[in-house]
């Protein structure tokens, strides 16, 4: 603890404010902020914390090079540091993350953004914190837009000196946290916009408790939440004591305000005492598929779509895709489209009218038969090229339905097809989201049996047909098809692209991994020859570790096999 007048010493309590942000929305964003700052003094905080860039939404992108929108950021924190100030909480500190900007002109002429934090008190825009370390992996492109901050920021409330860092200084080694645990601070507050993939909560955590005994006292942790296009930020904001102990955690997937009382005295007893809420841990199938469901809802919420459109084959993946939009976007707001053609099986009717039935969705059947032989009669096409023709017409009717009825057209395919291209561009790839595009085939089975199970936890109906469940998959394009019929087994092969994609394993490393030589020949070549599909691909929600799309960027054109 730093050394005050301990006379002047009182506890401090921080209101983590878990707040869903929309890019761009600057003024709505700014009413969000206002009215939680102003709900957390009612519960008697001293602090309130705000997540990385809410102000703005993020990521911002190459939003950050307007001077408009710096503009506008700029002024939205100063009439919220007056609002607050008229509005009787001049006392309260309020620490929000937005966008700033060089104080002057860079070698190259330009002023350059700056991923900024500001503390807003007694009317006024206090202090100034810019992002040390700039993420540039994975998602993250920020070294190409923001510039660097070179300082570090403390302050202090009710006696208690606060440390401040943005997301990546936590992260990284040296910077903003070498410095301020030399400074005795007494609690360091962190903002985040730390996007969800799954298993990365603990990982999280395991960092701040490496940052709170680095500076020998509490780390505030409070994350972003909300979907953002292919983003999905999870919040579960926490604190944890140097010791290790979780003494507060939010929520995840949903705006949350909590809070968590700094004691006068930071002994570790004292500290380790001053647990508040306590949200419990939740299993990797809840996890990703709450991402899955906020992704859409605010994809579809923040674009102006009140519904969604998709098809309903009767398979594994449509049944999927359809229970994530109902739990998103309300069944009331969600139509499915069955499009059965001289190929399509009873059992494939009848479970995609059923699934449709369990989820209380609109419904309706408009076989492809007429439009197909339309086309047949002008080009009398074989093979492939009649079997993509029905999925260009299932695609044209679900276009249609978006467009005469204003509603968001839903891609269903799963990672493993999206992987190996076993999709038809402008057929069924058509469509403006793909909730599962991150989802192996393997996970698409096994979320569909933990929703079942969720419904049956609640006494309600299982939303997913068995027969979805369990039937060998299949496109039914031809006679007989099956989807082993073009890819291995869907267990195999999801084992070989995971090794492939995620962990960038080539060939030979595969092979010695104990995969046969066929398969990895099968999948490598597959999965090369499908970019050029992937970049035409509708947007869907990152939930591993590495999507298709920021996270893997690779040539067209690569002769490249090892």
């Amino acid at each position: 603890m730093s050394q005050e007048n301990t006379q002047d010493v009182h506890p401090v309590t921080f209101a983590l404010a878990q707040i869903d942000a929309c890019v761009g929305d600057i003024a709505g964003n700014g009413k969000k902020v206002l009215e939680t700052a102003t709900k957390a003094a009612q519960g008697g905080a001293d602090v309130v914390v705000f997540p990385e860039m809410c102000l703005t939404g993020y990521p911002i992108e190459d939003l950050a090079y307007r001077a408009s929108f710096r503009k506008a950021a700029r002024e939205e924190a100063e009439r919220l540091a007056v609002s607050l100030d008229k509005a009787g909480l001049g006392n309260l500190t309020v620490i929000v993350g937005t966008v700033g900007q060089d104080s002057h002109r860079g070698t190259d002429g330009m002023i350059h953004p700056r991923n900024s934090l500001v503390v807003l008190s007694h009317g006024g825009v206090q202090e100034t914190y810019d992002k040390h370390f700039l993420p540039n992996y994975g998602v993250f492109d920020e070294y190409r837009i923001f510039s660097p901050g070179d300082d570090f920021l403390t302050f202090s409330v009710g006696g208690k000196k606060l440390g401040v860092a943005i997301c990546e200084d936590i992260w990284q080694e040296g910077g903003p946290v070498a410095e301020l645990a030399r400074e005795d601070i007494d609690v360091l507050v962190a903002i985040n916009g730390s996007p969800f993939e799954d298993g990365k909560i603990s990982t999280r955590r395991e960092l701040a408790v490496r940052r709170a005994q680095q500076v020998g006292a509490p780390v505030i942790y409070v994350n972003l939440v909300g979907g953002q296009d292919d983003l999905v930020f999870d919040g579960g904001s926490f604190v944890v004591s140097p010791s290790g102990r979780l003494l507060e955690s939010s929520p995840q997937f949903a705006e949350d305000l909590s809070y968590w009382t700094l004691p006068a005295h930071t002994e570790a007893d004292s500290l380790d005492s001053s647990i508040t809420t306590i949200v419990p841990s939740q299993t990797s199938d809840w996890q990703v598929y709450h991402a899955l469901v906020l992704g859409l809802r605010d994809y579809a919420r923040k674009n102006g779509f009140t519904g969604a459109v998709l098809g309903l084959s009767g398979g594994i993946d449509s049944a999927l895709t359809a229970t994530i939009a109902a739990d998103a976007l309300g069944a009331q707001n969600v139509w499915g489209i069955s499009m059965p053609s001289r190929y399509s099986s009873d059992g494939s009717k009848t479970d995609a009218e059923q699934l449709a039935e369990n989820l209380g969705c609109h419904y309706h059947t408009q076989a492809i038969e007429p439009f197909f032989e339309s086309f047949q009669s002008q080009l009398h096409l074989t093979g492939l090229a009649q079997e993509n023709i029905q999925a260009r017409i299932r695609g044209v009717l679900l276009m249609a339905a978006s467009n005469s009825q204003g509603l968001l057209t839903l891609a269903t395919g799963n990672k493993s097809e999206l992987a190996c291209g076993y999709s038809t561009i402008y057929g069924d790839a058509v469509g403006g989201y793909a909730p599962i595009k991150d989802v192996y085939k393997t996970r698409v089975w096994q979320l569909a049996r933990w929703r079942n199970a969720q419904a049956d936890e609640r006494g309600e109906k299982e939303p997913i047909p068995v027969n979805s469940i369990v039937k060998p998959p299949s496109a039914e394009l031809h006679p007989g098809q099956k989807d082993s019929d073009s890819l291995p087994d869907y267990h195999l092969l999801d084992k070989v692209l995971a090794a492939y994609i995620e962990r960038s394993q080539g060939r030979q490393e595969l092979l010695h991994d104990g995969f046969d030589a066929k398969t990895v020949d099968t999948v490598m070549r597959l999965v090369d020859r499908a970019e050029w599909k992937r970049r035409q691909y509708p947007l869907g929600p990152k939930v591993t570790s590495l999507a298709f799309g920021r996270d893997r960027r690779l040539p067209v054109t690569s002769r490249f096999r090892q």
